[in-house]
């Protein structure tokens, strides 16, 4: 298992609204609602090897993409007090001599809740229109 298996794994454990998920490569799928599917995946904002964002892309089954959207770090973690840095330092992974991790912060459990609701309220965002649609209601 890669690191971005790992994280992800972590993150997809609290994601309600995400069901069935599947590990492949740096990415992970599951199901959202009928033929609606998520992927998630660490994406950097233009600098080499520096992932600070989780992009999550919903897929139509017959449609393909019918939405993307880019959650970075900072705007759910803030800055965080880097460890051995006397500032503050924006929440990202890296990859350098081959081994990916956190840079200067590692997030704890209350971190991935924090992102995960953020995920959650998108992917609901799709499920409710999608049940709706079909004349179901949410529980």
């Amino acid at each position: 298992m890669n690191f971005f298996e790992q994280e992800l794994r972590k993150l997809a454990d609290q994601c309600g609204a995400l069901a069935d998920p599947r590990y492949i490569g740096r990415a992970c799928y599951g199901r959202v609602s009928g033929g609606i599917r998520a992927k998630l995946q660490f994406v950097t904002m233009g600098t080499h090897e520096r992932y600070e964002a989780l992009k999550v892309t919903l897929i139509n089954n017959t449609d393909g993409v019918i939405d993307s959207n880019t959650i970075r770090f900072k705007d759910i973690w803030g800055t965080q007090k880097g460890t051995n840095y006397a500032g503050d330092i924006s929440p990202q992974m890296w990859t350098y001599n081959g081994k990916t991790e956190w840079y200067g912060f590692v997030p704890g459990p209350a971190d991935y809740e924090l992102l995960a609701g953020s995920v959650d309220e998108h992917l609901e965002m799709f499920r409710e229109d999608i049940e709706q649609h079909n004349g179901q209601t949410m529980a």
